[in-house]
């Protein structure tokens, strides 16, 4: 019996919007019972506060740290949850842990969680997991320059002790994914359509280097072409810079890489999605409509600041679960 694929994409789609009714009632066994906003209240009240001061200078010189963060936070939680296994260094030669993975390898922003680990350790010993500033430290530069907080973060994350390279290899989100995969992954990830369309928002900052995108400009179908799926004057402006090296970085969100907005919705619009995963939220009505109603910045950062709230619960180890690492690359 022939199957009808795009039905049964309709169907994912459908059962996962009605499933979000759901989602905004149960707000606490969503997010997590074990998790906390006040968490180190009595064991660490200043942490916080070291953990926003530390970024908050650093972000004086780095405009680009929040999107650097950011992305570490997300590489983080989609693999294994968010239990700061992203941070591990490989203990033998022959381990092969995450950072190592190809998705990892410009993964950037370690120094400032490093920095905020040693400070940090020296107010609390063993008390604040590499998790939760990674968490915390990702929330604070974005919301640096908006002078507060753009979404609350519960805490009581553990660290984890297991990293491998073929967990990131395949749980992290491709840039050439399509519709399809984005959304099977999400769901699998115990997310949604609106999660989907609201995390990916995140490239409204931050560059990528030109071979990322590389296939996608001069050999879309193997024929020396480029993805007609992206606005021609775009694509000509994007290939006369990468042309010249493929290490060049372009902004994923053109003219406005800086700054944390919905302008990345406007210019899914206008067909200027740097990658295909950006350009494929177009092709699915769902999503499409989404991103027409985050045209409206207010909606935008609403939703963003619900699913970072469900995206930073994913699969944490809370209780006697993993450990509180002394230095955040090295297990106990």
């Amino acid at each position: 019996m022939k199957i009808n694929t795009s039905f049964l994409l309709f169907a994912t789609v459908l059962v996962v919007l009605i499933g979000t009714l759901s989602f905004e009632v149960c707000d606490g066994a969503l997010y997590g019972k074990a998790l906390k906003l006040k968490f180190y209240e009595k064991t660490c009240p200043e942490a916080q506060q070291i953990i926003k001061t530390v970024v908050e200078d650093n972000a004086g010189f780095d405009a680009f740290l929040g999107a650097l963060l950011l992305r570490m936070h997300y590489h983080d939680c989609f693999v294994r949850g968010c239990d700061g296994s992203i941070l591990l260094d490989p203990t033998s030669k022959t381990e092969q842990v995450e950072l190592q993975a190809e998705p990892n390898l410009s993964l950037l922003g370690f120094d400032v969680i490093d920095e905020i680990k040693t400070q940090v350790e020296a107010a609390c010993p063993q008390t604040v997991s590499c998790a939760d500033i990674v968490a915390l430290a990702a929330r604070d530069a974005i919301s640096a320059p908006f002078g507060r907080q753009m979404w609350k973060v519960p805490l009581g994350r553990r660290d984890g002790r297991v990293s491998r390279a073929s967990d990131a290899i395949a749980n992290l989100p491709s840039a050439s994914s399509n519709f399809s995969a984005l959304l099977q992954l999400f769901v699998h990830k115990g997310l949604n359509l609106i999660d989907l369309v609201a995390l990916s928002g995140a490239h409204t900052v931050g560059v990528a280097h030109c071979g990322t995108i590389s296939r996608r400009l001069f050999n879309f179908t193997g024929k020396g072409d480029t993805d007609p799926s992206i606005d021609p004057t775009y694509a000509e402006s994007v290939k006369a810079h990468c042309s010249v090296n493929s290490k060049n970085i372009v902004e994923m969100d053109p003219k406005s890489s800086f700054s944390f907005d919905n302008h990345y919705y406007k210019n899914l619009i206008q067909k200027r999605g740097l990658f295909e995963s950006d350009a494929s939220l177009v092709t699915n009505p769902f999503s499409a409509k989404l991103v027409n109603q985050f045209q409206n910045a207010d909606a935008f950062f609403a939703q963003f600041a619900k699913s970072m709230k469900k995206m930073g619960a994913m699969d944490v180890l809370t209780g006697n679960q993993g450990e509180i690492r002394k230095n955040c690359h090295l297990r106990n």
